[in-house]
């Protein structure tokens, strides 16, 4: 738990997102809000307990948890009810819905199971009919507001990135044939944590030669050899806030085949980060990127989507992707990640965290990239 934000800066900034969540509430047509989501929890009330349930509505806002987080409560969520469960919904639903009899009350679809959404109308059964407000599904309601990220969002995203630039930088520098790529994994690990990440934004991703074609491969027992790509995605948490970069390097002097591979991807991404503007949408921001890779060659070895946003979440909304119609606005962060993945021989995965500023994508990423002669596109 972070104490290092003061109760007064807590409830300021509680304050302007609990004016933000208000307005979602008019333009959804609801009168309150019950936020589950972990992530959507941290960023409407500042609590990063690992249990507790929010609840915003037009005049109230109350969060309720059980005795492990009362203190803590206090600390990050200045400005809103504390409702002090000791038991099971039933036991604390009336508390905590106080006041929204007949009203219509959203729910996080994809943030609730199905046993724990029957807990809900079971409870919701059991209050005095005067006193039972409706669900209705709201996905996405907290989601749309954390896309454009505020000015400390953004300085605690910029902090982990370049946290994870210096920890990839450390992996290059230590990287050899004979290093298995559990290793290598940890040498990210490691420096990541000594020098202040909360923790990893994932488990980080080490894949050596062919097992480079698996674009979420996991670390093996397995030594790295010499002559071999190596693909290197990794990313840390600070301050809540995640990071995400990918590079590829070479054990040796990169042959023919990968410097073709490499300069394709290279040139991908390039265009991408270059091209993307304010008000695009995702997937015409893809295409830009698959577009390169197609004429390339490769098109059909390029098989996921170039990016996604980044934020408290390592993989939220916008996207670039083929499936996204949504726009790409002022504010938004998200990773450009070309690739490709060849089955018995490797892969080339080169990714940066980029924000959209004054129209334009903005690289946050620093880490170096290969620097090799030939940089065209056949």
């Amino acid at each position: 738990m972070s104490t290092a934000v003061s109760p007064e800066a807590a409830r300021a900034a509680n304050a302007a997102r609990l004016d933000r969540t208000r307005a979602r509430l008019e333009a959804l047509q609801l009168d309150a809000l019950i936020v589950t989501a972990p992530s959507n929890r941290r960023w409407v009330a500042g609590f990063t307990g690992s249990a507790g349930t929010v609840l915003v509505g037009r005049q109230v806002a109350r969060v309720a948890s059980d005795s492990r987080y009362w203190e803590q409560l206090g600390l990050q969520s200045p400005g809103f009810e504390l409702v002090r469960t000791t038991g099971g919904l039933a036991t604390w639903a009336h508390e905590f819905l106080a006041g929204l009899g007949g009203q219509r009350v959203g729910f996080e679809p994809a943030a609730l199971t199905y046993a724990e959404y029957e807990d809900w109308t079971h409870a919701l059964a059991d209050l005095p009919s005067g006193d039972r407000p409706t669900l209705v599904p709201a996905p996405k309601a907290i989601e749309a507001l954390r896309m454009v990220k505020e000015p400390d969002e953004l300085a605690a995203l910029e902090r982990a990135v370049l946290l994870g630039d210096a920890a990839c930088e450390h992996a290059i520098s230590v990287a050899r044939p004979g290093m298995t790529e559990l290793a290598l994994a940890w040498e990210v690990q490691r420096y990541a944590m000594e020098h202040g990440a909360d923790s990893l934004s994932f488990d980080t991703i080490i894949a050596g030669g062919p097992w480079g074609a698996l674009p979420h491969a996991r670390p093996r027992d397995v030594p790295l050899e010499a002559g071999q790509g190596v693909v290197m995605d990794l990313g840390v948490r600070v301050d809540g806030y995640c990071s995400d970069l990918t590079r590829t390097i070479f054990l040796g002097e990169p042959d023919a085949k990968f410097r073709e591979v490499y300069d394709i991807v290279l040139t991908a991404q390039t265009m991408a980060e270059e091209r993307i503007e304010a008000g695009m949408p995702g997937r015409l921001g893809h295409e830009i990127a698959h577009e390169v890779i197609r004429r390339a060659g490769y098109g059909d070895a390029f098989g996921h989507g170039l990016g996604h946003g980044v934020g408290l979440d390592i993989h939220e909304d916008p996207r670039l992707s083929p499936l996204y119609d949504g726009p790409i606005e002022e504010g938004h962060v998200v990773t450009v990640e070309p690739g490709i993945y060849l089955p018995g021989w490797g892969g080339v995965r080169i990714e940066d965290q980029c924000v959209m500023e004054h129209g334009r994508l903005r690289v946050i990423s620093t880490a170096r990239k290969l620097d090799l002669e030939s940089r065209s596109v056949a």
